[in-house]
């Protein structure tokens, strides 16, 4: 079946349900897991809003995104599984398909929120939308809604 699954962990309440998901079928198919937390690029240069990069919240945000892939990796430990983890840095979809390119996963299991209105849904963009089109594999959405 499955050999070796990624999951796109970052915390959320449907981020958790992804993770219980991903143990069950690691259980399963005896697959390797890996847990990723992916952490959008810090801007270098002033930006047409007038951003710059400063280091310190660049380096909390890395530290927030570690912590997140840390409490995921605790508790596919705490169910009894190894799970490898990497944080990654840039644009999601793009980070999450790469990873799984790498790895020759079969499965990637993302968590998914369904967004309330249409507004919210064309400002905020799907990542699983997206992650599907992408992908190199197989995509779980697990739902939370």
């Amino acid at each position: 079946m499955y050999k070796t699954i990624v999951l796109a962990y970052d915390g959320s309440e449907a981020g958790q349900q992804a993770l219980l998901q991903s143990q069950e079928l690691a259980q399963w198919s005896h697959a390797a897991l890996w847990l990723i937390a992916v952490m959008p690029s810090p801007v270098n240069l002033a930006g047409y809003d007038g951003s710059i990069y400063i280091p310190e919240i660049a380096e909390r945000d890395k530290q927030r995104f570690q912590s997140i892939l840390d409490d995921g990796l605790k508790r596919m430990a705490e169910a009894g599984l190894q799970a490898q983890g990497e944080l990654l840095m840039g644009e999601s979809v793009h980070e999450i398909a790469e990873f799984a390119r790498k790895t020759q996963a079969e499965l990637i299991v993302v968590g998914h929120k369904h967004l309330d209105s249409w507004a919210a849904r064309w400002w905020r963009g799907s990542v699983s939308g997206a992650l599907i089109e992408h992908a190199p594999c197989s995509v779980l959405c697990v739902i939370k809604g």
